[in-house]
């Protein structure tokens, strides 16, 4: 074997599921002594892994280009190739199940190295848990991951990312204030279909704007001296300040960042009240103080993992199965609960 070898890992998903699978990209570093390589989809895989010990080179595949024009796709051919020692983990969802078997197949991965793992989840399982057992079962030291394997994943942020928050702050004024996140949308709000989903109704963790403004407002009597700070991607600007105008406080305004200053924000957080989705995950794991809101997923399953705040879910199955039907006065319970807490690790760490 040489130094530039991986071991390859293909993980086509949302954010959400990039974050979950960052315990097994550990569990196999210590395993075979030999960083990984992460083939995954979309723009997140590499901000997600940058800085991280256990992953040594990421490959991110277009999401809307066929695979014979995305020169990624011939870039991770290239790679599996010349992973010859290991085994490839293919962990991806079912509905990505024949895109990873053609990467496979054109990078000439025979059969008996595939460690594919399509199992289904019982409803008690997290996420976190069975991946891990996907990457444990067919090595046989499913016992050995599983008993050792962080319950958090984890995450690198650099000082210069810090210095940088540190000014965005220092520029809007609320630099030393307590940092309340708000977390409102999801892919559906972000992606090229958001539009459709709006209008026909079939986002379950889409919450009313009335919502927002009345949850924000009585945050805001509870805590008066706090910044409420409204994250997005930027194709959620115009929803971000449509929430803004509604509650008619000053102290609430939009934060259109980008992932990895999003990141050096959560360091940083009093608490942070978020929909279900990849931002809490990575949220929970840097030990930001969360509510997180579900619709139609299971809390068992996708409740972030933190590792030492307190996390709480509100809503989801079997009591609901949309975000919408979740009142106001059950998050803002929720989230009351957390302040004391949050307040001992915003004191500390502005220290």
């Amino acid at each position: 074997m040489t130094a530039r070898e991986y071991v390859p890992v293909i993980r086509f998903g949302a954010l959400g599921d990039l974050i979950v699978t960052l315990p097994l990209l550990r569990r196999l570093r210590e395993h075979y002594g030999y960083q990984c390589l992460l083939i995954g989809t979309g723009w997140w895989p590499e901000p997600v892994c940058r800085g991280n010990t256990d992953v040594g080179r990421v490959i991110s595949l277009s999401r809307h280009l066929p695979s014979l024009l995305d020169p990624a796709w011939w870039s991770a051919v290239a790679a599996l190739r010349r992973c010859r020692n290991f085994p490839v983990y293919d962990i991806c969802e079912t509905s990505r199940a024949q895109d990873a078997a053609r990467l496979l197949a054109a990078a000439g991965v025979e059969q008996g190295r595939r460690l594919t793992h399509r199992e289904r989840a019982a409803p008690d399982d997290h996420s976190i848990e069975r991946v891990l057992r996907a990457g444990g079962n067919e090595l046989g030291v499913t016992s050995e991951l599983k008993q050792s394997a962080p319950a958090v994943p984890n995450f690198v942020v650099f000082e210069h990312e810090r210095k940088t928050c540190a000014i965005w702050l220092q520029r809007r004024g609320i630099w030393g204030k307590p940092l309340v996140l708000i977390q409102t949308g999801n892919r559906r709000t972000m992606g090229s279909m958001r539009r459709r989903h709006r209008r026909l109704n079939r986002d379950d963790k889409a919450w009313p704007i009335e919502n927002w403004r009345q949850l924000l407002r009585a945050a805001h009597d509870r805590l008066p001296e706090a910044a409420f700070l409204l994250c997005g991607a930027p194709p959620e600007e115009k929803f971000l300040h449509e929430i803004q105008a509604a509650t008619a406080l000053d102290c609430v305004m939009p934060a259109v960042l980008d992932l990895r200053s999003l990141f050096a924000l959560f360091e940083i957080a009093h608490s942070m009240i978020s929909i279900d989705t990849g931002p809490a995950h990575a949220a929970a794991a840097l030990n930001v103080p969360l509510v997180v809101m579900f619709g139609s997923q299971s809390r068992d399953r996708w409740l972030p993992r933190s590792a030492g705040s307190p996390v709480v879910g509100v809503g989801g199955p079997p009591e609901m199965s949309r975000v919408d039907e979740i009142p106001v006065a059950a998050v803002l319970e929720r989230w009351c609960q957390l302040t004391e807490v949050a307040q001992l690790r915003c004191d500390k760490s502005q220290e």
